[in-house]
């Protein structure tokens, strides 16, 4: 009987608990170069910090479809291959208007870039730079992020 309601516990009820309240998709952008694979940075709008592009889900469109779209939006990514399975995951706080915390499971799509557009929707908004992973890990601030780019 304990065995099977610590497997309840450990299954069901603690992720229900521990579950984020709200998810959102990103987009891992990736080129080679001469100095090897890439990754593609962005700044945020609000403070500055390095991240990579992402938004809420959107209607009528999954995962890696809006990770794409977040990709074209926030830097003038256009994308030559599009991962449709999520490469991994990274959890973050939304820092709310209010100054509160707000949970958030973040899914990441990688997307080959075939180029990048001068001009897209939040140009002069953000900058952008391509990173070696290692170095965009060290640029990052969510550790689940900066594993998942440690792994490339």
């Amino acid at each position: 009987m304990r065995k099977w309601l610590r497997n309840v516990w450990e299954e069901v009820a603690r992720p229900l608990f521990l579950r984020p309240q709200r998810v959102q998709f990103a987009a891992l952008c990736v080129r080679n170069s001469e100095r090897g694979e890439e990754v593609l940075l962005i700044t945020s709008r609000d403070t500055g910090r390095w991240i990579i592009p992402k938004g809420w889900p959107m209607d009528n469109t999954d995962g890696a479809e809006t990770a794409r779209l977040e990709a074209w939006e926030e830097a003038g990514v256009h994308a030559d291959h599009l991962n449709r399975k999520p490469v991994g995951y990274f959890t973050y706080d939304k820092i709310l208007d209010d100054g509160s915390a707000m949970p958030v499971r973040t899914s990441v799509f990688r997307i080959d870039v075939k180029e990048l557009a001068d001009t897209y929707p939040e140009v002069g908004q953000r900058e952008r730079h391509w990173f070696l992973p290692k170095d965009a890990a060290k640029q990052v601030r969510e550790p689940e992020l900066r594993d998942l780019l440690l792994q490339m």
